[in-house]
């Protein structure tokens, strides 16, 4: 194979989700992750007494809701790499591109509500959109002005969703979604979302694997053009 290995990217998308975010921010990773790790988990709800009886086993607990699925991710960035760093004198100003994605901002404008930018992790066959959820960076190697020089930044995403790779035909994976997400808000339901986005709900719901359609959650992420027959 010839050429240079394809970078990870950090895309900015819209509010909702439904694409790149015009004139958003867009980063291509320095050095490609050597691991990813993937995280998921069920919203469980404890109805057991203050009694605390452990007899009753599970019988206390109920699933409440969709569940999450988070990402963890490391990059590095080396202001002294050959062709990389360049004129770079500390490795921040290349890291405060990444670190831009977890500060809040007010949506939509005016709203008094605020997040930080939706966005989307995409290398090679696995894509995930979500909210960054935390960033720890690590500086190192510093010059004889006490600049940091290096940088390992840990990056953790969320989705309200389990997301299952697809593979298709071929074997060949397509990620863990294929496809732009639509958020659930307080109180909608999958029925009226998929209506107002003209498809049909329970081909919806089944291709999303969601159990109650009547409420899959405020904030819950549905791949609206997903469905059992376009999986076929």
């Amino acid at each position: 194979m010839s050429g240079n290995p394809a970078k990870a990217r950090l895309i900015e998308l819209d509010d909702d989700m439904s694409g790149k975010k015009a004139n958003g921010k867009e980063v291509s990773v320095q050095f490609n992750p050597e691991t990813l790790k993937l995280q998921y988990a069920n919203q469980i709800k404890d109805n057991s007494s203050g009694g605390g009886d452990q007899a009753q086993g599970t019988s206390g607990r109920q699933f409440v809701g969709s569940g999450t699925t988070k990402l963890s991710v490391q990059l590095w960035f080396d202001a002294t790499a050959p062709g990389d760093g360049g004129a770079v004198d500390d490795v921040r100003r290349m890291t405060e591109e990444v670190l831009f994605f977890i500060q809040p901002k007010e949506t939509p404008e005016g709203s008094g509500k605020w997040l930080p930018p939706k966005i989307r992790f995409l290398w090679g066959s696995l894509l995930f959109d979500g909210l960054v959820d935390s960033v720890e960076e690590s500086l190192e190697y510093f010059s004889s002005e006490g600049k940091p020089l290096r940088s390992s930044i840990s990056i953790g995403l969320s989705q309200q969703k389990i997301l299952k790779t697809k593979f298709d035909a071929a074997g060949r994976a397509g990620g863990p979604k294929t496809g732009f997400q639509t958020p659930m808000r307080e109180g909608q339901t999958l029925q009226s979302a998929a209506q107002g986005a003209g498809k049909d709900w329970t081909e919806v719901a089944k291709a999303n694997d969601v159990d109650n359609p009547r409420f899959p959650g405020a904030g819950s992420l549905v791949d609206m053009g997903s469905t059992m027959k376009g999986r076929r």
